[in-house]
């Protein structure tokens, strides 16, 4: 039980820049090191945290401790994940006021977003090649970002139509598509 809270605090403290950014620190932990979960059990656990409400980095973390050790364990990884943070905004918000308009951290702050989006994109393309999109299918994710961004329509709706799309492809492909 200690193994996973100690885990998860560390993925928790050494990473910067969110859930996303956590995804290579996560895969290297839970499914390199410790062999928790596979790399295609963690793809899928990935595609669940991102579709249930809630924080990314704490819901994989519930997903992980859940699969683990049961109730005890999604409790457990969770507080890990969200311990630094809480300590880190802690002592931020104490001596923020000291700090706010300092030269210096203000131009750290804004040298750190480079690396943060870097962070974040790097298991966007890997998490892309697990899920084995081509140049041939590219177009999906970019037009349902494209949807979500500009015309605002709702995340649901494009999983849903993704969903059915999918259904109906599949279909498609067995033969049965105008028999279902």
């Amino acid at each position: 039980m200690f193994e996973l809270f100690k885990t998860f605090f560390q993925i928790g403290l050494f990473t910067i820049g969110g859930g996303y950014a956590m995804i290579p620190l996560i895969e290297q932990k839970v499914v390199d090191e410790k062999a928790w979960v596979s790399k295609e059990e963690l793809l899928d656990l990935i595609a669940v945290a991102q579709s249930c409400p809630g924080v990314f980095a704490v819901n994989i973390s519930i997903f992980i401790g859940l699969k683990r050790m049961g109730g005890r364990g999604a409790l457990v990884s969770a507080i890990g994940t969200c311990l630094p943070s809480f300590i880190c905004i802690l002592a931020i918000a104490l001596v923020f006021q000291q700090f706010r308009e300092n030269v210096y951290v203000e131009h750290f702050f804004r040298g750190i977003r480079p690396a943060v989006v870097a962070l974040i994109l790097l298991p966007v393309f890997r998490m892309a090649k697990s899920a084995k999109i081509t140049r041939y299918n590219v177009w999906i994710p970019i037009v349902s970002a494209f949807l979500i961004w500009k015309l605002g329509v709702s995340p649901i709706f494009i999983v849903l139509a993704a969903g059915i799309a999918g259904y109906a492809y599949g279909q498609y492909l067995k033969g049965d598509f105008l028999n279902s």
